[in-house]
């Protein structure tokens, strides 16, 4: 083993990681009827606790910002104590995991929606992509622009969605500020053509992603705050022009307010990395905390970046999903189990902890 490796320890605030290999998150579909985590959801993160840090799976501040079926909630008593159980079962098993906060935005459906509301949005403008909905995919319902009035509310949401995270037991929050939904609508010209203090320039663009940002760290402490950006990712049927100019504006800003770490999704997520021209050691210049990778990465590709200084941690997603002992695989050279496509979204047990480890 090098000297700095993925399985060298790594202080992330106040966390000591065992290693430098994050879970990303990964959306399931298999909260209960009450958006709440079940008891096979603390099974499933237990059985990933060797990561070094677990991020959770996406989970909505309210009940607005839901976009899928069977989605895990953090507004309620009952989804509080649910995740309590999944952070009790990590932390036995000597794991960190850190509580994705999401609002959807326009990636939702009206049958979503309390009352069927239309989803909300920057602009009025329908999101060209699906939402898995009854068991299936369907396209995403037209969505409605938020009135300037409503957006200290969405704050605050993310503000007690982050208190109620420490109140599971969390060790810190991720902002989801990336793939399309809403802190990304709002960065992007494509899905934001809004005239007043939050549409326009790169800096109105930028000010929701860095309020929310600032308001969860004023809450529970930059030093259990982290964020992700996908700066040129066109998932859900985001666009915007100007990249660079755009997320080295909104990075500069996010270190200003000391947040622990910076997770950006490299290229298009779930596809090439070099979707799209950028360049993402610009962004790392400009981040002074860790710095966790993610898009593509294997072992070798990762103890690469590792040894170059691009990153500190690189998250895996679908690697995790059929690899419950990924670390474990990874440091023995094992070969890696394949996932059931079948399974990803929705369902039971099958294709969600049955998954066995190395024998």
């Amino acid at each position: 083993m090098t000297e700095k490796s993925l399985f060298t320890p790594y202080t992330l605030g106040k966390a000591k990681l065992t290693n430098r290999i994050v879970m990303a998150p990964l959306t399931r579909n298999r909260a209960d009827a009450d958006f709440v985590p079940t008891d096979l959801a603390v099974e499933y993160y237990a059985q990933r606790a060797s990561a070094g840090l677990i991020i959770t799976e996406a989970t909505q501040i309210s009940q607005q910002g839901q976009g899928y079926q069977d989605t895990p909630g953090i507004y309620t008593p009952a989804q509080i104590a649910g995740w309590r159980k999944v952070t009790d079962a990590v932390h036995a098993k000597g794991g960190h995991i850190f509580l994705q906060l999401w609002h959807v935005g326009r990636v939702s459906h009206v049958d979503l929606q309390l009352n069927g509301a239309a989803p909300v949005a920057p602009s009025a403008i329908r999101a060209e992509t699906r939402t898995f909905l009854n068991n299936g995919f369907v396209e995403v319902s037209e969505p409605r622009a938020l009135e300037l009035s409503e957006i200290p509310g969405i704050i605050e949401d993310f503000r007690k969605a982050a208190a109620n995270a420490i109140a599971a037991g969390f060790d810190g929050v991720e902002v989801h500020g990336a793939n399309g939904y809403l802190l990304d609508q709002f960065a992007k010209d494509g899905a934001n053509t809004r005239t007043d203090a939050y549409g326009g320039s790169i800096e109105n663009r930028a000010r929701v992603m860095i309020e929310v940002s600032a308001a969860v760290a004023k809450e529970i402490g930059a030093n259990r705050t982290g964020i992700r950006i996908s700066p040129v990712s066109p998932a859900n049927g985001v666009a915007g022009t100007n990249a660079q100019a755009q997320f080295n504006y909104i990075v500069s800003e996010l270190d200003k307010l000391g947040l622990v770490y910076l997770h950006v999704v490299e290229g298009a997520t779930g596809g090439p990395r070099d979707a799209a021209p950028f360049d993402f050691a610009e962004l790392r210049s400009r981040f002074v905390n860790t710095y966790i990778a993610n898009n593509g990465y294997t072992a070798d590709l990762a103890e690469q970046k590792l040894a170059d200084g691009s990153a500190d941690l690189f998250a895996f997603g679908r690697p995790f999903i059929a690899n419950p002992d990924l670390v474990e695989r990874f440091k023995k050279g094992a070969p890696l189990a394949n996932i059931n496509p079948e399974t990803i979204y929705g369902g039971g047990a099958a294709g969600y902890t049955d998954y066995p480890p190395l024998s």
